[in-house]
């Protein structure tokens, strides 16, 4: 007894003293329980991972460490043939931030206001027009499946391809808008040769490239709704215009809610449309700031550094958005 008391003794004085077994074999040892238990999940997550790593996660890191300094074209390192140029560009710190978001060039807040009207607008009019569309064909006619593929089409066509077309259609010389109206013995527009036509121009075309997308997935949502629901409002004496706000609208919200999220956060960074359609051909007013952005980095001398300045800005304000979207959309369904 004596033995082993005092073993016990000495025990629990060397776990005092911080002489006994580490816990660090024991967080090893759950390590390999947790690998030889879950290793096929651990091996189908490690691709998805070194993807996300290599073509996000270091591009970020990388554009918010050039946002931090002066680098452009004429001061990066550069290898031609045989000659190599060490990069000379020093650290600044947050000096491009405080440019850029102080105003002092001049270019940002424009873009901003542009952007949140192009934005705002092309959601708008995608998830209305979705809507009215999602409506009409969750009723029963002749022809339905049809209708669905043809309002999908755009959505299944490429959007460069589209954007292309359009581009085509909108023509000054040969396009077909304008071949339209001369037959009618109207004079020619040029349809994409003022800052107003272009603007207009674009969000129509985003607008079509969008709509279908948001019309199946508020289809979706619209064949999620009991139909009991409509039959007794029906009863009740509810018109159709209450049937709409009173039972289709509340059953539509957890879908609305994401494509609206969705819709802002796409449009918001939509840079292939506004590109491919207008090109060069514009005076910058319809840029965006992700052209804009995109302009400082490849036209002229290159603004490496003020290209990754309005990128890092750009998801800052997605973040921020989306964050308080999600807040105020999840205490309105908990209520």
């Amino acid at each position: 007894m004596r033995m082993t008391t005092a073993a016990s003794t000495g025990t629990t004085n060397k776990t005092a003293r911080g002489d006994g077994p580490s816990p660090r074999p024991a967080r090893v040892s759950a390590l390999r329980r947790s690998w030889d238990k879950y290793w096929y999940a651990w091996a189908m997550v490690a691709p998805v991972a070194v993807v996300i790593t290599v073509l996000v996660l270091y591009p970020l890191g990388y554009g918010f460490y050039q946002s931090l300094t002066n680098a452009n074209e004429s001061n990066v390192a550069t290898t031609i043939g045989a000659f190599h140029r060490p990069a000379t560009y020093d650290f600044v710190g947050l000096d491009n931030y405080w440019h850029v978001l102080s105003g002092a060039d001049g270019d940002f807040y424009p873009r901003l206001v542009w952007t949140v009207v192009w934005t705002v607008s092309c959601v708008v009019l995608q998830v209305g027009l979705g809507m009215a569309l999602a409506v009409l064909l969750n009723r029963e006619m002749r022809l339905r499946g049809f209708y669905r593929a043809m309002l999908i089409l755009p959505w299944a066509v490429p959007s460069f391809i589209g954007v292309f077309a359009w581009r085509l259609m909108l023509n000054s010389q040969y396009g077909v808008f304008n071949e339209i109206i001369t037959a009618f013995g109207l004079p020619a527009q040029n349809w994409l040769g003022t800052p107003l036509a272009q603007k207009v121009a674009v969000i129509m075309v985003n607008v079509w490239i969008g709509i279908p997308f948001n019309m199946v997935a508020l289809l979706g949502g619209l064949q999620s709704i009991p139909k009991e629901l409509y039959e007794a409002a029906e009863m009740d004496g509810a018109s159709p215009w209450q049937r709409f706000v009173n039972v289709t609208l509340p059953g539509l919200k957890p879908v609305s809610n994401t494509v609206i999220l969705l819709g802002c956060i796409w449009t918001f960074n939509m840079f292939n449309v506004i590109y491919l359609l207008l090109g060069n051909n514009t005076t910058g007013d319809t840029d965006i700031l992700v052209t804009f952005a995109f302009h400082k980095a490849f036209n002229g001398i290159s603004d490496y550094a003020g290209a990754a300045t309005y990128g890092i800005i750009i998801l800052a304000l997605l973040l921020a958005f989306s964050t308080f979207y999600r807040r105020n959309t999840l205490k309105s369904e908990q209520a």
